[in-house]
Parts: C-alpha cells; sequence; structure tokens
C-alpha cells in the first residue's frame, strides 16, 4: 500500500524542482546568506578574542583595568553586531521561505483548475484538500531546512578553520567523526522516507474520512451510522498514531541525542589530547577553551542539521506528492490552436459520437443528431443510459473519441473554451451554492452583470417570489451550500446565474428533478421564454416537461434507440410509450 523509500536520485530532483520556487526571491536569500556569513565568522573571532585576552594578559596575574574594559567592549560589540545579523538572515530567510510557500500554493490551486473531471472522478476530495493545505503546510517547515543546512555547512567550515589552525592534531580528531554523522544522516533519511510516506498517506486518509463525514452527515444520521463511522475514523487515527510512533522511535534514536553523544566524544578526546602526559609543550588555557568552542561551534550546527532532517524527509515526502499534482496531464479537453470561432445561431450537431470515461468501455455509442437553431431537444433514458455523458463531451468536461460535434457547422474544437462557456449555459440537478449572498450567487463575480440584470433574470425564472421576502433580498447571506434555502430555492436561483448570461444555448441536466410540483409549474412558464430564440437541450427526469420539444431521443445503454417528437414516440407504443405510462401511473 505505501511506497518504497525515496531514492537519494528522486530527492535531489524534488530537492531542485522546489529550489526553483525559492530562488524567484534570491534578493531576500543571498541577504541572508551574508548574514549568516557573518554571524559563523563572529562566532570563530569570539572564542580567539577571549583566547588572546587569557593567555597574554591573565595569565601574568596583573591586568589593567583599561585592558578588561577594553576586552569586554570588544566582545559585547562582537555579541551585538552577531544578534543585528542573525535577526537579518533569519527574517530575510523566512520572508524568502513564506513568499515561496505562497507561490507553490498560488500554482498548485491554479493547476488543480486546469486538471479534467476524469482526475476528479479518480481522486477524493479529501487528498486534493490535503495536498493543497497539509502538504504546503510542510513545506513551510521544509524551507527552514535550507537554512539550517545552509547556516550548519558555514558554521562547520569556519569552525574547521579556527580549529586547524589553532591545533592541526587536535583539529583532525574532531573531524574524524564527521562521517559517523554523516552516516547517520543516510540512515535516517533512509529509514524514515517510507515512514513518512505511510504518514501523509493516512494523513490523507483521515482527510477523506472527515470530507465524507461532513458532507454526509445527514445520510449518516439517517440511518444511524454514527458508531460505524465513528469505529472506522478511529482505527484510521490509530493506525495514524502507530504511524508518528515510529517517527518519535527514530529520531529520538538518531537526531538530537545522538549528535550530543558524539560531541561529548569529541571533545573528550580533544581534552585528552591536550592532557597527553607525553606532550612536550604546555596548552594555554586560552587555548582550550578557544578549542572547546570551536568544537561546539562545529556540532551545534551539526545537531541542529539533523533535528531538521524531521523535517528535511517530510518535506521531500510533502514535495513529491505535490508535484504529482503539478506533473499531472489530465487536462481538460484542448482546443484547437487559433479557436476563435463564435457561436451566433446555435445550431447543434452530433455526427457519430462515439465516447468512454476510461478509454476501454464506450458509454455513447454512434450518437448523431441534428437540432436547429430555436429548437428544444429532450433527451430521455433510465439512469446510466448516457444522457449526462451527452451534456459532458459537448460541455468539454470530457474528450470523445470518435466522430464529430458541430456548432453553427464548426467543429467544437474551434471555439475558444471562453466562448463556449459564455455561450453555452448549463443548469445541474444539483446546483451548488457559493459562501456570500444570494447577488453574488447569481453574478458568480462578473462584474459586467448590473444588479438590474440579476433581477430580471430572477423573475423571469420566477425566484424572486421568494428572493423578495429574505432579509436583505438580493443581498441575503447564503452559508456554505445554501443550505438554508430549499432544494427547489437553490435550483431557481442556479436558473437565474445561468440565465443572467444570456447564453445562446441552454442545457438543461434534469434541472427540475428537484423542484416540487407547484415550483415547477412556475418555472415551466420561465423556460418556454426562455427557449425563444435559444436552443435547448433537455435532460428530462419527468417527461412531461420536454412533451413540447421539438425532437426527443431515447437512450439505452448509450445508443438512441428511438427518435421523434412526443406524439410520434407514444404512437410507436416503443420504449418511450413505457417510460411515459409507467411514470403517468406512479403520479397518478
Amino acid at each position: 500500500m505505501w511506497q518504497k523509500p525515496i531514492s537519494v536520485k528522486e530527492q535531489g530532483q524534488i530537492l531542485r524542482r522546489l529550489w526553483t520556487f525559492i530562488w524567484l526571491y534570491k534578493a531576500e536569500l543571498l541577504t541572508a546568506v551574508f548574514g549568516m556569513i557573518v554571524v559563523s565568522a563572529i562566532n570563530m573571532l569570539l572564542p580567539t578574542w577571549l583566547q588572546y585576552y587569557m593567555d597574554h594578559y591573565l595569565r601574568s596575574g596583573k591586568v589593567a583595568f583599561g585592558v578588561i574594559c577594553l576586552v569586554a567592549a570588544v566582545y559585547g560589540a562582537g555579541v551585538i553586531i552577531k544578534a543585528v545579523f542573525q535577526f537579518i538572515y533569519e527574517y530575510l530567510y523566512a520572508l524568502a521561505g513564506e513568499k515561496a510557500l505562497e507561490k507553490v500554493r498560488r500554482v498548485l490551486y491554479a493547476k488543480i483548475h486546469t486538471l479534467g473531471m476524469r482526475y476528479f472522478d479518480q481522486t477524493p476530495a479529501g487528498s486534493i484538500l490535503s495536498r493543497v493545505t497539509n502538504d504546503t503546510m510542510t513545506l513551510s517547515s521544509f524551507m527552514q531546512v535550507f537554512s539550517a543546512f545552509l547556516l550548519g555547512i558555514i558554521s562547520m567550515v569556519t569552525a574547521l578553520v579556527a580549529m586547524y589552525m589553532a591545533d592541526r592534531t587536535a583539529a583532525a580528531i574532531t573531524t574524524l567523526f564527521a562521517p559517523v554523522i554523516f552516516a547517520a544522516v543516510w540512515l535516517y533519511n533512509r529509514v524514515n522516507s517510507k515512514t513518512y510516506h505511510e504518514y501523509r498517506a493516512r494523513n490523507s486518509l483521515i482527510n477523506t474520512k472527515l470530507e465524507e463525514s461532513i458532507a454526509g452527515i445527514s445520510v449518516i444520521q439517517q440511518f444511524r451510522q454514527e458508531k460505524r463511522i465513528n469505529q472506522d475514523f478511529a482505527a484510521t487515527n490509530n493506525q495514524q498514531m502507530q504511524t508518528r510512533f515510529k517517527l518519535i522511535r527514530t529520531n529520538g534514536l538518531l537526531l538530537s541525542p545522538f549528535t550530543t553523544l558524539l560531541y561529548s566524544l569529541a571533545l573528550t578526546c580533544v581534552l585528552i589530547w591536550f592532557g597527553y602526559p607525553l606532550r612536550k609543550t604546555f596548552v594555554p588555557a586560552g587555548m582550550i577553551y578557544a578549542f572547546a568552542n570551536y568544537v561546539q561551534n562545529f556540532f551545534n550546527p551539526l545537531s541542529d542539521m539533523m533535528n531538521s532532517l524531521t523535517f528535511f524527509t517530510d518535506g521531500i515526502v510533502a514535495g513529491k506528492r505535490i508535484f504529482r499534482i503539478l506533473d499531472q496531464d489530465e487536462y481538460e479537453p484542448e482546443q484547437r490552436e487559433k479557436a476563435d470561432a463564435k457561436i451566433t445561431q446555435g445550431k447543434i450537431e452530433f455526427k457519430h459520437v462515439s465516447f468512454s470515461y476510461d478509454g476501454k468501455h464506450d458509454v455513447l455509442h454512434d450518437i448523431s443528431f441534428t437540432l436547429n437553431p430555436g429548437e428544444t431537444l429532450g433527451i430521455v433514458g433510465h439512469t446510466g443510459s448516457g444522457k449526462s455523458s451527452i451534456i459532458n463531451v459537448m460541455m468539454r468536461f470530457y474528450e470523445f473519441h470518435d466522430g464529430q460535434i458541430l456548432l453553427d457547422g464548426t467543429d467544437i474544437r474551434d471555439f475558444s473554451k471562453a466562448e463556449l462557456r459564455e455561450k453555452l449555459g448549463l443548469v445541474l440537478q444539483e446546483p451548488f451554492m457559493f459562501y456570500g449572498d444570494v447577488a453574488s450567487n447569481i453574478r458568480l463575480y462578473n462584474d459586467k452583470i448590473s444588479d438590474q440584470a440579476i433581477e430580471e433574470a430572477a423573475k423571469t425564472v420566477q425566484a424572486d417570489r421568494f428572493i423578495e421576502k429574505l432579509p436583505g433580498k438580493y443581498h441575503a447571506k447564503v452559508i456554505e451550500g445554501g443550505s438554508e434555502f430549499s432544494s427547489g430555492e437553490r435550483q431557481l436561483i442556479s436558473f437565474a446565474r445561468t440565465l443572467v448570461t444570456n447564453p445562446k444555448i441552454l442545457i438543461l441536466d434534469e434541472a427540475t428533478a428537484n423542484v416540487d410540483t407547484e415550483t415547477e409549474s412556475l418555472i415551466q412558464e420561465g423556460l418556454k421564454k426562455l427557449r425563444q430564440g435559444r436552443t435547448t437541450l433537455a435532460i428530462a427526469h419527468r417527461l412531461s416537461t420536454i412533451a413540447d420539444a421539438d425532437q426527443i431521443i431515447v437512450l439505452d445503454k448509450g445508443k438512441i434507440v428511438e427518435h421523434g417528437k412526443h406524439e410520434e414516440l407514444l404512437a410507436q407504443k416503443g420504449y418511450y410509450y413505457d417510460l411515459y405510462t409507467l411514470q403517468q401511473n406512479r403520479e397518478n
């Protein structure tokens, strides 16, 4: 179920791609690096300054007060300068990191909106949500890894230079411990990358279950599934906790405690060397003090680097998951280059169109029909017969693989997406309401649509009857999903949303299925007016709503089995006759 550890080569590729986002803010980054160099240099110079004072003044036992003040003043100035530059590099690096994070999130969000419907059919919403929120937030901590490694490398180099200048043998003894640390880094990265994959995958699973539970809370409560859902979530949450325990055990073994142990061993070996009885020369106290600081300055960055490995591995995994979306090629269908045709009449032609969702099993077989401008086509059939698939390919949500769709005699691929979205108006069976107010849900943030146009569209579909009764009327608040409105009221707003754009072609995907009979009778009159001068495709749940359609096609298993007008199809006493008779008997 869980992926293999990420190879060193793949980690390098992920790092290079992440670095491209950080390098966009190179001014802040380079200034931060300069600050790191200054801080590391001061960390080397301050012990050297005290060493000189101890070995040349304190040894004599007589130190003038002025000298003490001078040493203290220089040391204090160094500490202050160090603090200033430390603030500069930490602030600027954090600033660059946050800007890079914002860029990644923006690019990822924009990418999601370019993906085709097939991707969302195959990917749980909770998983996508986890990558846009949790994984990008992980990158925020991951950005600090670069800081820790940059500072660590600079500090180690300056500490090594200082040590070799002071005592080459003692410096060589300290350097011998570095390969042990690098081996621990490799082992930690090797062991934990797989565990972090599991951790991130389980985190996505938790988000998916949470999203499904919230979206389906009414069903859960209706069928009294709370206990089962809670047990299922508890099991998933416990597995996540066990995965986290693995990470804690590895971190506790290979990170800070291990580095501290090596630091203590290295310092012990250095002190043994300085106190070795056979040494011919006496080692001054200042030298021992300074070298102890050098060793500390060598191992402290290593400790910070080791501690940041937990963010490094987590960030690598998060980066891989994010780039998996950015590399996703399940795009929405592309229009041809220089697609600039215009829809002027609204004539629709399907010529031998076949379509498959999975590329293997066709859900539409050789669909052909012609709809002249201003005419209405009713589409009927049992669930799964292919009604919505006709709408999906015509709206360019999915790419069809055989046949041709023409609008005003021009291939549908020769129109820009903007032209299709402007001239094709779609009303779905399940309308979605956005947080805001009624007017913004009809306008959908199109500032070109006036308040007057909104009110006229609402009146046409009879939505003004309930909107005028709301507190605030068209500025009445709409909470997420529009749950404060009935299904019929949400559908009426959806009608107004589509019609306010004045589309040339109107597409109704069982748009009155969730509207009660009384409300439906109100909007039928509005629909008759709207269909005037517009070509209309209407998937019908209630066959009575398309009785006046110019054409009706009957689908079964993705094929057109009957085609004609309402009276003609009834006279045939075939598939349509059976559907209509059955529905009339149910209503009576």
